[in-house]
């Protein structure tokens, strides 16, 4: 299979967001852990749609979503770290999460530019 770099990153960042999930669980975090690991995994998920997308525009909005849903588990992850609910350290999570964020604003605005002007030659 062909290297898809925000595929692979966005799955390998679930990975770690479900075993981050597991340890604040047995730390009795419950709240701000599930609303993390449902924006983080809907990450990878979206990206996984975009690439049986129907369409260019299509393609453009399931990246868009991926890239809605890296912002807030970016904000989740923040939550985690500046309310001191737990000791873990999430820093390389927020690193990976804003990279995250880069690529995928770098795909929107590369595709929805060659969206732009395949919708003008037709």
């Amino acid at each position: 299979m062909k290297e898809n770099v925000i595929r692979d990153k966005s799955y390998s960042f679930a990975l770690q967001v479900v075993a981050l999930y597991r340890q604040l669980c047995k730390n009795g975090e419950y709240v701000l852990s599930k609303q993390l690991l449902r924006s983080a995994t809907s990450i990878g998920a979206n990206v996984e749609e975009a690439q049986a997308a129907q369409s260019k525009a299509d393609f453009v909005a399931k990246m868009s979503i991926a890239s809605k849903e890296a912002r807030e588990t970016n904000y989740w992850l923040r939550l985690l770290r500046d309310s001191e609910i737990c000791t873990i350290d999430v820093e390389k999570l927020l690193s990976d999460s804003e990279s995250i964020i880069n690529i995928l604003t770098a795909i929107i605005k590369s595709s929805s530019l060659k969206y732009s002007k395949s919708r003008i030659q037709h």
